[in-house]
């Protein structure tokens, strides 16, 4: 299934993994929101946890189609997650997104905190408030 990508962490524009996987392979990134999610810190990078009634912001980024599968594989190797593996930090799953400019709700591929990984932020992790990687504390 080709999908555009939700990104809410180091892989939005001007945050540090964004020029090395994203720049010169994408045709649109804009802003957009997930909704039926939370933001925890990582520390370092952030995990979305599914929660329903939340809000987390980021940018949707529609590849090249040429750079399509290259760029999945680059970014599933990012987020160390292999399909089927539960050791999986990350579970890469599609979901509903909102494009900020028109409200328009598309499908596309999010990378959120595999189950045991989101046990564990929900009991201790550090919640980030207002489901903004930028504007954490």
């Amino acid at each position: 299934m080709t999908l555009p990508f939700f990104v809410y962490g180091t892989l939005r524009p001007g945050e540090p993994h964004h020029d090395a996987l994203l720049r010169g392979r994408t045709h649109i990134e804009e802003p957009a929101r997930l909704t039926g999610a939370v933001l925890y810190d990582g520390p370092g990078y952030p995990y979305a946890v599914e929660e329903p009634g939340s809000v987390v912001t980021g940018d949707l980024i529609t590849p090249l189609p040429e750079a399509y599968d290259e760029l999945l594989t680059a970014l599933d190797r990012l987020e160390e997650y292999t399909p089927g593996n539960a050791r999986n930090l990350y579970e890469r799953v599609a979901r509903e997104v909102v494009r900020d400019a028109d409200g328009a709700a598309l499908r596309a591929w999010v990378y959120v905190a595999a189950p045991a990984v989101a046990a564990r932020l929900r009991a201790r992790g550090k919640l980030i408030e207002g489901g903004d990687w930028r504007a954490r504390d």
